[in-house]
């Protein structure tokens, strides 16, 4: 197995066996205002959101999970039959080994269903020269969107992860600057891996032509982590002790919504687990939520087990839309809400 298929299956195997992310849930810290005379017929309530320019049946996106080995492929394809059945969005692995001819079929699969939103994914790294390699054209990122028949490309600010893996690209310089010219030839979100998206972030990427921002942040998967089971596996007790002592650096993610916020469509991803966590976001201003963890072992099963989860997570969507009394997702933008615990000291300590 080449090193990148090798370092793909690791994130994979990790994520389903191992602890990865901080222990605190911070979208439990957001509670919804109950409506105890909501005036709403459940049966009627419309779930539908436009998405990056796209209508989505559930404002929802399945995000990045995986891709660039064999077993992404059935991972892949049960959560794209998912999505295509439910109607909701899908984003992909990092498209840097596909691009290098490294299982394709892993992420083409995608293109035999109908997803009515596919969303690529190349790393900000590699937009820029580094160490390991030179940086991508606007060719490649055109191989990449075309690798899964991508209606948006997202580029990854991966660089926490890319601080503690042992052959990670740390050099940052310049990615603004490219960003903003990808966005002249291309639909590119940006997205967070982690770590969340402060308000001077946001601020920057507004005027670069990017179409929305995936905060990603701090609550849900902790690639610095996930590298830290790698390098402890391989005896390098550098980088596992640096995973563990950046294990939960970053901005919680309600926060860094709330910090976000700036007129561009917002993506709340970052340890969303539940209908309930999906109705908050939106009540705190995002288009629609997003998740990967919270199917990554359902798609290693049957993408009937994927489909059960998200319709889960849509009831109880609905649930959470009748007892605020929100008929529809732009009212449930306006539902009211409080923020307590941690969440709430740190929103209290950036005022």
């Amino acid at each position: 197995m080449t090193p990148i298929k090798e370092r793909k299956a690791d994130h994979i195997e990790i994520c389903l066996n191992e602890r990865i992310d901080p222990g605190y849930c911070y979208w439990d810290d957001v509670r919804l205002i109950h409506n105890a005379l909501p005036e709403v017929n459940a049966d009627e309530i419309d779930l539908s959101a436009e998405v990056l320019g796209k209508k989505l049946d559930l404002p929802f996106i399945v995000t990045a999970v995986t891709g660039g080995f064999q077993g992404a492929k059935k991972i892949n394809e049960n959560i794209a039959i998912a999505c295509s059945e439910l109607r909701i969005g899908m984003g992909i692995g990092s498209e840097r080994a596909g691009i290098a001819g490294i299982d394709p079929d892993s992420y083409s699969v995608i293109k035999e269903y109908d997803i009515p939103l596919v969303i690529g994914n190349v790393g900000a790294p590699q937009l820029v020269p580094q160490r390991s390699m030179d940086r991508f054209s606007p060719e490649d990122i055109g191989r990449a969107r075309d690798l899964i028949g991508a209606d948006v490309m997202a580029v990854h600010l991966n660089f926490l992860q890319e601080a503690i893996q042992p052959e990670g690209d740390t050099n940052a310089k310049g990615c603004f600057d490219a960003i903003r010219g990808l966005a002249r030839e291309y639909p590119i979100i940006v997205k967070e891996t982690g770590a969340g998206i402060s308000k001077e972030v946001a601020s920057k990427l507004k005027g670069t032509g990017i179409l929305g921002m995936d905060i990603a942040g701090m609550g849900g998967t902790s690639f610095s982590a996930v590298e830290m089971y790698r390098a402890m596996a391989g005896n390098d007790m550098i980088r596992t002790n640096m995973g563990a002592s950046f294990f939960d650096w970053g901005i919680p993610a309600p926060v860094s919504l709330i910090e976000a916020r700036n007129g561009l469509p917002i993506i709340a991803s970052g340890g969303i687990l539940d209908g309930i966590h999906v109705a908050s976001s939106i009540a705190m201003g995002a288009c629609c939520a997003g998740a990967a963890r919270a199917v990554l072992r359902e798609a290693t099963g049957s993408s009937d087990d994927v489909i059960e989860k998200l319709t889960l997570i849509r009831e109880e969507l609905r649930a959470a839309m009748l007892l605020t009394g929100s008929a529809n997702i732009k009212e449930l933008s306006g539902a009211r809400y409080i923020v307590l615990g941690e969440t709430k000291q740190w929103l209290e300590g950036l005022l």
